[in-house]
């Protein structure tokens, strides 16, 4: 199966990152044919600084080796130096309607955030770059979280609409859900995503030290029961401590209960802190040898870009005919 997916540029990965994308990437990669990107032309569809995505591009790159993407089996490459993920964007805004946009879930949640007045245009055409990323290089599977479906559904309704009427030419991509994601919550409002926006205190960074980890899992937000069991909903605290443990140990949200059984929610923290430091530790090894040899890391976005490139262009070469464009 062709593989695609990517990540917004925004700094540091998180364990989120890790969990809901990443780790299943690396599994993926063994057995498919995998592009996995870094979405800079995402990144500046909100307020952003220049250099700092320059830097947030590279350190995003260096994570995804780092954490075991293998550019000897994947196609990593950075978003905006193929420059057909655009010029597909636009193509399918025109064959997209307004409504199916402004429906969005999440662009309505940005407007709500930005304010109308402050969104940009590309916020609004988001969706439809995320489309062409997909449809560009004939994805059959799309891993994502359960919030990105939609986007998937949308890219699939593109393909099908534009096979219908200009003849077939994409592949219909499917969601790839991911269930590992959708339970990393933040460590200090465990109902929300663990996310950067998030306070300092919720979110476990993949460069996070020792310290770090241990001070952020001591203050996480449980409940006043002390007891430790799997309800999302009554003890969504607890429920994310016992889902980043069994994810961090590989093993079974019933081994974490019956591991666990009669422990102080300190005593648990505690556990769940050494985890992920013991899973990390190989993470920041490998980090620093990438960090220490950039030119590398650059090597290896240019091959990718000249391979992710070759298959674009023959896209678009089809797209181009089947639209009748000069």
């Amino acid at each position: 199966m062709r593989i695609l997916s990517g990540i917004r540029p925004s700094g540091q990965l998180h364990l989120g990152n890790y969990f809901g994308a990443i780790k299943s990437w690396i599994d993926l990669q063994e057995d498919n044919e995998c592009f996995f990107f870094i979405a800079d032309l995402h990144a500046i569809t909100t307020p952003y600084s220049p250099k700092d995505l320059r830097d947030y591009t590279i350190q995003t790159a260096v994570d995804y080796l780092s954490l075991g993407i293998n550019p000897q089996k994947s196609i990593l490459f950075v978003q905006s130096t193929v420059a057909q993920h655009s010029e597909l964007a636009w193509i399918l805004a025109t064959i997209a309607s307004v409504g199916e946009i402004t429906r969005m879930t999440q662009y309505k949640a940005k407007i709500r955030e930005l304010g109308l007045s402050s969104a940009s245009a590309a916020l609004l055409e988001y969706p439809l770059l995320m489309a062409a990323d997909v449809l560009l290089y004939q994805a059959e599977g799309v891993p994502v979280g359960k919030d990105q479906v939609q986007h998937v559904e949308l890219a699939r309704t593109l393909a099908h609409r534009f096979n219908h009427r200009f003849g077939e030419t994409f592949v219909a991509p499917k969601a790839l859900l991911s269930k590992q994601g959708l339970s990393i919550k933040s460590l200090q409002a465990p109902k929300k995503k663990m996310s950067k926006t998030d306070s300092g205190k919720g979110c476990i960074l993949l460069s996070d030290s020792p310290q770090e980890i241990k001070k952020k899992f001591t203050v996480a937000v449980t409940d006043s029961e002390n007891n430790i069991k799997y309800d999302p909903e009554r003890k969504p605290g607890i429920s994310n401590l016992m889902n980043i443990y069994a994810l961090a140990k590989n093993i079974s949200l019933e081994k974490v209960s019956q591991s666990s059984h009669g422990k102080s929610y300190q005593e648990f923290k505690q556990e769940v802190s050494q985890e992920v430091t013991k899973m990390l530790q190989k993470f920041g090894t490998t980090r620093q040898s990438w960090i220490q040899n950039p030119s590398k890391v650059e090597s290896i976005l240019s091959k990718g870009q000249h391979r992710a490139e070759a298959v674009a262009k023959t896209t678009m070469t089809q797209v181009r005919e089947k639209l009748g464009l000069y």
